[in-house]
């Protein structure tokens, strides 16, 4: 009895675990970090993540379904380096438009080669990450590119105006996307079948659902939150940098990991990955309060990255050692005398 409450708690903590983590960093920085609990640096925290935020979106669909899509940073980049260097002919509508058609396109390629040519994603989105970084510096001849316009500055200035406290339209957009998504995932029959296709494929497909619709539909979406996040990003800095999205992967991926996504699929969900991402952002400027440098930073972010892989890999194997055995069985067993084990067994 005691040994099944502990497991239960063990089983609520982990399920809970990335909100448990917020709310320890939370608490931590608002009584030790000086300047922390303020609007001012909530909302620059909130401002600071609304990019990755947005591409974490389409990133945890992709990795639910058991796939990975290591294109996104540079499709952040692509979007971006589109929508300033086109603006000039089509307009900031008809350039953004068609920087988020790219990054559908090359979310579609992506799910085509994985499901058609049968590539693994890994391969398939390393692979569209290096077509689109020549495809940058061929549209951005290798240089920034910015606009100076009234109109430029005007977008800048309305998307980071905050209309309510805490939330500025950029950040709207943000949380906007990861409701649409996460009542999705969650709440619909299309959103369910997404965690059968990444917890077990085969099983999906004999249920009758389309599986290679599905991991295609994964990373079409993974390629416009990213184009979306990238978009978004310029317009606010009135800039595109051919560094645009060079960190946003590994932030990314970290952070979905951390969230409780599980890289092997069929486990996860988006919300969890936006909390993850600011519970990170948080435990960031907290360091930087604190008059900590980067080395700093970036070893506290391994250290919890390091834990969860691990505690993940456990959560695997104990899964695997417990799997066909009967519960309500295993527990009579425990509970029976030592002595009527013995001539259970020998009767038997």
């Amino acid at each position: 009895m005691r040994r099944s409450g502990k497991n239960n708690l063990l089983a609520l903590g982990d399920k809970y675990r990335i909100y448990i983590l917020f709310v320890i960093v939370f608490a931590f920085m608002s009584l030790l970090a000086s300047k922390f609990f303020n609007v001012f640096n909530f909302t620059t925290i909130l401002n600071a993540i609304a990019m990755n935020a947005t591409v974490a979106i389409g990133f945890t669909v992709v990795m639910i379904c058991g796939q990975l899509d290591l294109s996104i940073g540079t499709v952040i980049t692509f979007a971006g380096v589109l929508t300033m260097g086109l603006q000039p002919l089509l307009g900031f509508p008809g350039a953004i438009a068609v920087a988020v058609a790219g990054g559908a396109v090359v979310g579609l390629l992506n799910g085509l080669l994985v499901t058609k040519a049968k590539i693994n994603s890994f391969i398939v989105t390393l692979g569209t990450m290096t077509i689109l970084q020549g495809l940058i510096y061929q549209v951005s001849g290798g240089n920034s590119i910015s606009v100076s316009t009234d109109q430029a500055f005007a977008i800048s200035d309305f998307l980071g105006k905050n209309f309510l406290p805490l939330v500025t339209p950029r950040i709207l957009i943000m949380l906007v996307l990861v409701v649409v998504v996460e009542f999705v995932l969650r709440r619909t029959t299309a959103g369910r079948n997404f965690y059968m296709v990444g917890g077990n494929r085969a099983t999906a497909w004999l249920a009758g659902i389309s599986t290679d619709r599905y991991l295609i539909a994964a990373f079409v979406l993974s390629g416009v939150t990213a184009a979306i996040g990238g978009v978004v990003s310029v317009l606010v800095s009135t800039a595109a940098t051919l560094k645009l999205g060079e960190n946003s992967l590994m932030y990314v991926i970290s952070a979905t990991i951390i969230g409780g996504t599980a890289m092997s699929g069929g486990k996860g969900g988006v919300l969890r990955s936006v909390v993850a991402i600011m519970s990170l952002e948080m435990l960031y400027t907290g360091i930087i309060l604190f008059g900590l440098g980067n080395e700093v930073k970036i070893f506290f972010a391994g250290l919890i990255l390091a834990y969860v892989v691990l505690y993940e890999a456990y959560a695997v194997y104990r899964h695997d050692k417990t799997l066909g055995q009967r519960p309500e069985l295993m527990k009579e067993l425990a509970e029976r005398p030592p002595a009527a084990r013995t001539r259970k067994a020998a009767g038997s």
